[in-house]
């Protein structure tokens, strides 16, 4: 069974895809937004939450004060059951009204147009991802974070660290059980150390 585990919507159960999915671990979410919530990086955020699955990482932004969240799920039996998860958390945080939406595309076409000023994003993709796609969803967050900006991806502890791309600091990893978090944060190119020249 999976959850919101705490804000308005809290205790209330999502559904699940069936089958093509893998759910965050309630240990692993609880992680997640106890640190969030100790940076305060969700009350009144833009979040995106990539590879949505049922949206439960960006619904659980949700519940705790985000202002807007986009899940954007693919795959459209899973896009459906963010859409009914969607309308069951905005119901339950009206006294804030979250703007929340979903958007059935994959990732990179969502990335190629989506606007900036994203304040949190979580990219918890299955973890058969490659790292070559990985990188490549990153670079097209990049530009699109705010300055100030937490990005949390989540891969198998038997994953290498991801490629940062330029726009994007990485912070420290957590491993939890099978499960690795990768903090990141977004920081300015030119903050980024330059690769060394070679010599002639």
């Amino acid at each position: 069974m999976t959850r919101i585990i705490a804000g308005d919507a809290g205790s209330l159960t999502l559904a699940v895809p069936r089958s093509g999915t893998r759910p965050t671990s309630d240990r692993v979410r609880e992680a997640i937004f106890s640190a969030l919530e100790a940076r305060d990086a969700i009350d009144g955020a833009v979040v995106v939450d990539l590879y949505a699955g049922s949206g439960a990482l960006g619904l659980e932004a949700a519940s705790r004060g985000a202002s807007e969240v986009v899940l954007v799920e693919r795959a459209k039996a899973a896009a459906d059951v963010c859409r009914r998860n969607a309308t069951a958390v905005a119901r339950a945080v009206r006294r804030r009204a979250p703007r929340i939406r979903v958007e059935v595309r994959s990732v990179p076409t969502y990335l190629e147009s989506a606007p900036g000023g994203i304040d949190l994003a979580f990219i918890d993709p299955p973890y058969d991802l490659g790292e070559r796609e990985l990188a490549r969803d990153l670079e097209l967050l990049a530009p699109r974070l705010a300055d100030d900006a937490t990005v949390v991806v989540e891969r198998s502890s038997r994953s290498p660290e991801p490629t940062w791309p330029r726009g994007i600091s990485p912070e420290r990893r957590r491993d939890y059980g099978e499960t690795t978090l990768w903090w990141a944060s977004a920081a300015p190119a030119t903050a980024q150390p330059e690769t060394p020249s070679q010599p002639e």
